[in-house]
C-alpha cells in the first residue's frame, strides 16, 4: 500500500484509540493544542508548517488565543492516509517539544 492511499476506516479508528485527543472530522484527522498566549500558539504554528514543507504535507491549522487546531488529510486520496497519521504523530513531537 502506498502511504499516499486512503486508509480504511478500521485502520483510521485503531490510530485514533493509540493516539490521545486526535479525533476524526470526516475525512480528516485533528487535533486542537492548548498554549499559554497567542505568540506561543503562533511559534508552534510555524513549527509544523516547517515540518509540513519538509514533507511536502500540509494541513489546515486552526490558530486562534491560546489555542491551535490542526487538521490533516490527503485530498488527492480523499481521505486520511499514512502521511496523514505520520504527519500527526510529528505534530504531537513539535508540541512535546515545546
Amino acid at each position: 500500500m502506498s502511504n499516499r492511499q486512503k486508509l480504511a476506516d478500521d485502520a483510521v479508528a485503531t490510530f485514533l484509540s493509540a493516539h490521545a485527543g486526535w479525533s476524526r472530522a470526516g475525512e480528516a484527522i485533528q487535533k486542537t493544542y492548548k498554549f499559554p498566549d497567542f505568540s506561543t500558539s503562533l511559534a508552534f504554528v510555524v513549527r509544523v508548517g516547517l515540518a509540513a514543507e519538509k514533507h511536502d504535507h500540509h494541513p489546515d491549522v486552526h490558530l486562534g488565543w491560546g489555542r491551535v487546531t490542526v487538521v490533516w488529510s490527503t485530498h488527492d486520496a480523499g481521505g486520511i492516509t499514512v502521511v496523514d497519521t505520520e504527519m500527526a504523530e510529528a505534530t504531537d513531537r513539535l508540541y512535546a517539544s515545546a
